[in-house]
């Protein structure tokens, strides 16, 4: 495996009665992709929120790279390099396709307020550069000349490839996708499954995958992570996870009485 860019230790999550995460490890390797795999209920998305600050684990340490972020609010994550998608599309519809992906570059590439609001050289060189950016971007995965379109007027799965876009355009050091998959058709998925691989090599980035697509999961993925009721019970290649008996039966059911 290769160099551990996140490291999860014993992460535990509870909502109110419910413990929803219990004692998961997570490593996710520099340059890798590490799915997170799992039945409905097993806490992927719930991991997935507390690796970006989005809900507060009771437990557990989180480190990016040198940094310990385990304290650090979602702002404080994001700002160190690390960027997330959502399962439910969160683009902005009323913007177009470029100023969504230049939203994601703005996050980057900050200004003061009052050099914007003047106006000022560094202000209209900066919005020069985050509009370079963003075209190259959206160059990138295909959606450069839908640029001036407005997001809602996009197909679904373009949707999907313009939220991708917009975390890209945040450079990120590790990308948390959750279902980025979701209401894709077939041939959608394809594309979608070639343009990770891509951006990962492009980009050179750390991707940490949640995901329902097992032929998705299993073609890219470097490392899996399975859980069960918010357990961790198999770890390891693709290869090694789709022979273990104990992901056969959480997926499938235990045949004994």
């Amino acid at each position: 495996m290769a160099e551990p860019l996140l490291l999860c230790t014993d992460v535990g999550v509870r909502f109110g009665g419910l413990q929803a995460l219990s004692g998961v490890d997570l490593v996710a390797g520099q340059g890798e992709i590490t799915a997170v795999i799992g039945p409905n209920g097993a806490g992927k998305t719930t991991l997935i929120n507390a690796i970006s600050g989005m809900v507060a684990a009771e437990r557990g340490t989180f480190r990016l790279g040198a940094d310990d972020i385990t304290l650090a609010p979602a702002h404080e994550r994001s700002r160190l390099g690390l960027v997330r998608t959502f399962q439910n599309l969160e683009i902005f519809s009323n913007m177009t396709v470029l100023e969504n992906v230049m939203t994601g570059c703005h996050a980057r590439l900050r200004i003061g307020a009052w050099q914007s609001l003047l106006h000022t050289r560094a202000s209209q060189a900066m919005e020069k550069t985050i509009r370079n950016e963003a075209l190259e971007v959206l160059d990138f995965v295909g959606l450069f000349e839908l640029a001036k379109y407005a997001a809602k007027d996009l197909p679904f799965g373009k949707q999907r490839l313009l939220e991708l876009a917009r975390a890209l355009g945040a450079r990120p050091r590790l990308l948390l996708l959750d279902e980025p998959a979701a209401g894709l058709n077939m041939s959608e998925t394809q594309v979608l499954a070639d343009l990770i691989l891509r951006a990962r090599e492009h980009f050179n980035l750390s991707i940490v995958l949640v995901e329902h697509d097992m032929d998705l999961v299993m073609r890219i993925s470097d490392q899996v992570l399975v859980l069960c009721f918010g357990q961790a019970i198999s770890r390891g290649t693709p290869a090694q996870v789709q022979r273990d008996p104990h992901v056969i039966s959480a997926y499938l059911g235990d045949d004994e009485d």
